[in-house]
């Protein structure tokens, strides 16, 4: 049940210069990408909500933010 949308996970090394290399790769590549926040990375985050972290990486890649939903976010190429 393959849709094409290749999925990252962020765990508790959290949003570093090789994610965001990694997402803008991907979106280049496939033009979706989604991006699943785990545990580990949201007890490390200091109480941030979820929609601050999904701006936070929006700022950083070349995309746009298409979908947010519980701790998945969806990246699309501009």
């Amino acid at each position: 049940m393959s849709d094409g949308i290749v999925t990252l996970n962020v765990g508790k090394r959290g949003i570093n210069d090789n994610l965001i290399t990694e997402i803008n790769t991907l979106l280049e590549k496939k033009g979706v990408v989604r991006v699943k926040m785990l545990k580990n990375f949201r007890h490390d985050t200091s109480g941030a909500g979820r929609r601050e972290l999904a701006e936070k990486i929006a700022e950083k890649v070349d995309g746009k933010l298409v979908d947010l939903r519980g701790f998945v976010l969806t990246f699309k190429r501009c």
